[in-house]
């Protein structure tokens, strides 16, 4: 099945890697410009730090963006992990976390799509940054959990997203 569009003019959006520059820039976070198309940036975080990548995809109109962090997970608990990682993608509205790479490091991935505008806000940039961190930041206890405490998938989900009640 093919879309029919009723636009004649394809209009290519500009490059948001310049964009994402200027705001790590303004950030002052450690990055690296790796090419045009490409940039690393790493960012401390309450429970580690966070490597985050941009790609931008020219043809498609779309930025590719992923934000991991260190840990290894172990081949013998790689299965746990999947498990995990399906409860966990169930929660989330934007984006999924993965397994990347041979070391297996969990991930968190989104695409932003930009076709027929003139390129991504600065608005766009800092809520596909935040709401990366923030998915982090709130499942990275069970990602432990499970790798390193040996904890079923569901038991170590239900752990990590216990809320606090009242205040300190």
């Amino acid at each position: 099945m093919s879309i029919t569009s009723t636009s004649e003019v394809v209009s290519a959006a500009a490059n948001p890697i310049d964009l994402v520059e200027e705001i790590v820039a303004a950030n002052e976070w450690a990055h690296e410009r790796a090419s045009e198309d490409e940039m690393f940036v790493e960012i401390g975080g309450r429970w580690c730090d966070y490597r985050l990548f941009f790609v931008w995809q020219a043809e498609m109109n779309a930025m590719l963006f992923s934000c991991g962090f260190e840990m290894k997970v172990p081949r013998n608990r790689r299965q746990p992990v999947y498990e995990l990682l399906s409860l966990i993608n169930e929660k989330l509205w934007l984006g999924h976390f993965d397994l990347a790479g041979d070391s297996a490091q969990p991930t968190f991935r989104h695409s932003l799509l930009l076709r027929g505008s003139l390129g991504a806000s600065v608005e766009q940039v800092e809520d596909l940054v935040d709401s990366a961190l923030t998915e982090c930041e709130r499942f990275y206890p069970a990602f432990q959990f499970v790798v390193w405490g040996g904890k079923a998938p569901s038991e170590a989900l239900s752990a990590a997203m216990i809320d606090p009640v009242g205040e300190a």
